[in-house]
């Protein structure tokens, strides 16, 4: 049996086939929820917003046209939810100390503390450099697909990837065995 793609399960959904949202769901939302985890350092909010991503992709199924790819397209929603998360938990917190001691996902647990080193220094990472490691270096999305879902062009994700891993690099200077000389 041959597989239906995500452009055929969008237009089906479309359509009225509720099962074919279903598979979207079951086929994308483990990687919508490890980037939104990544993204906002908060596991429950990091649920909440995979809840909220999909239902804004149920209200907002018209606007979908045949030919654009549907998983960059639910990552635009994602990063839109994430974003506008994030701007209210800054209007309504004082300092983001909190964010940086926050613990690793779960899905992380080979080495909790050094998950908990990499999250932390995610997370002082601006946004968009934020994304672009998530999404490049973790999800292994190419600089179009990442273009496609944050807007944008190849180019410009190319260089938030490649500041935004040279800044992790910095930060996590020390984990690096020293050179011998």
């Amino acid at each position: 049996m041959v597989e239906s793609t995500d452009e055929e399960l969008m237009i089906q959904f479309i359509q009225g086939n509720e099962p074919a949202f279903d598979a979207l769901f079951a086929r994308h939302a483990p990687h919508v929820q490890a980037f939104l985890g990544r993204i906002v350092h908060d596991p429950a909010l990091a649920e909440d917003l995979l809840q909220a991503t999909f239902f804004s992709m149920v209200r907002s199924r018209d606007r979908w046209r045949t030919g654009l790819k549907v998983a960059p397209w639910i990552f635009s929603i994602a990063a839109n939810s994430a974003r506008d998360a994030l701007r209210h938990r800054a209007r309504w917190q004082a300092d983001d100390a909190p964010l940086l001691t926050m613990p690793a996902p779960e899905s992380q647990a080979g080495d909790p503390a050094l998950a908990r080193r990499l999250e932390s220094a995610l997370a002082l990472l601006p946004l968009p450099q934020r994304e672009a490691v998530v999404l490049h270096h973790v999800l292994e999305w190419s600089f179009e697909e990442m273009a496609a879902a944050l807007g944008g062009n190849a180019t410009t994700m190319r260089v938030r990837a490649h500041r935004g891993f040279t800044r992790l690099r910095e930060l996590l200077a020390d984990l690096r065995p020293a050179k011998e000389g």
